[in-house]
């Protein structure tokens, strides 16, 4: 008998710990290295960071690195040595693109060339995890049996992390309940929690419709902004209006409430990307600056909660050829696109455009 974390809680310790700034070891058969968020780094474990000795990294994906104009010579990671006077400032502001047009010149940053870009390639993706900013200092370790248990510090195996972190946490079913909606009496609600602690993603069903034929669904993501406070800057709070009335409209369907705010980034790296945007970026220019691909939700999510719900077909409700490929790649069937093209105004106009010439949604 063991009370031990396994691997999937320990990663959900990881993350927890990276969010308020304590390290994180990453052990492999080839070496183990210690690893902190830049974004929740502070003075004193910068300046303990130091103490260590060795060459410390920081590590940061190659969208970043492109807009700083420094190699990626690890394809989608970069790994710049840390300068010798180098403060919490300069590592903030290579993480963050929010100085860029204030203060471009960032460098001259020097890449790693040779060596293996393993381990800062988990912490990269462990950091995108957490929500935090794609950018982590790397110091390899020497002894990280002795290190980690002298600083209590989290220990993670690299080989089966990198795996477990590229998969969907398994979803299970934690209840459902009648919800009368606006648009039907007949609604229900039903909750689905992730195994590695994260948000619950959600499925509301209209009506009782049938498993053996397809049904109206749409796959919605979480947009606080445009959701709950009607933000003009995106189309989100309509498209989940108008899914939620044609569903009532019909009497059957399913719409599910997928926790992946801000295309997968999280709402502060959104309101990040927002802030770029005013500076002038478009939507898909803002997140490459930011250290992120233009889409980094996972709707194998939604795949996975329709197969359990019993849904096999669907009529999808969507502008974005990527979610039709994703549900047929997963085995869910899609007869039908249904168009969604609601809530266009003069403050999302731009958007919209650039969702449809740089992510190909059919608008």
């Amino acid at each position: 008998m063991s009370l031990a974390p396994d691997l999937t809680e320990t990663l959900a310790r990881a993350r927890a710990d990276l969010r308020m700034g304590v390290p994180v070891v990453l052990e492999s058969a080839d070496g183990a290295a210690l690893v902190l968020a830049a974004e929740t780094l502070d003075a004193q474990r910068l300046a303990d960071l130091r103490a260590l000795g060795g060459r410390p990294m920081l590590a940061i994906t190659a969208r970043r690195a492109e807009t700083l104009k420094a190699r990626a010579y690890d394809g989608d990671v970069a790994r710049i040595l840390l300068p010798p006077d180098a403060s919490l400032p300069w590592v903030l502001g290579v993480a963050d693109p929010a100085d860029d047009l204030k203060t471009p010149m960032k460098g001259p940053l020097m890449a790693e060339r040779g060596g293996d870009a393993a381990l800062h390639r988990l912490a990269l993706s462990l950091v995108k995890s957490a929500r935090l900013l794609p950018a982590a200092l790397v110091l390899d370790l020497s002894d990280p049996d002795s290190f980690a248990a002298s600083h209590s510090l989290t220990r993670v195996p690299a080989t089966p992390a990198a795996a477990m972190i590229s998969e969907t946490s398994p979803l299970h079913p934690v209840v459902s309940a009648r919800l009368p909606l606006q648009v039907s009496e007949a609604g229900r609600l039903h909750i689905f929690r992730p195994e590695d602690g994260g948000e619950e993603h959600y499925a509301i069903e209209i009506g009782q419709p049938p498993r053996d034929k397809p049904v109206l669904a749409r796959l919605h993501s979480a947009c606080f902004t445009g959701d709950l406070m009607g933000s003009l800057k995106c189309d989100c709070g309509p498209q989940l209006r108008g899914a939620l009335a044609q569903m009532g409209a019909e009497g059957a369907g399913v719409l599910l409430y997928l926790n992946q705010e801000g295309r997968g980034i999280g709402l502060a790296n959104k309101m990040r990307a927002y802030s770029l945007q005013d500076q002038g970026f478009d939507t898909v220019e803002a997140n490459h600056r930011l250290g992120f691909e233009d889409d980094e939700r996972d709707f194998r999510i939604g795949a996975e909660i329709l197969k359990r719900m019993g849904f096999s077909s669907v009529r999808l409700l969507t502008n974005n050829p990527g979610k039709i490929a994703k549900m047929e790649e997963c085995g869910v069937s899609v007869t039908e696109r249904v168009p969604l093209k609601v809530g266009e105004n003069a403050h999302n106009r731009a958007y919209l455009a650039t969702k449809a010439a740089k992510s190909g949604h059919l608008l």
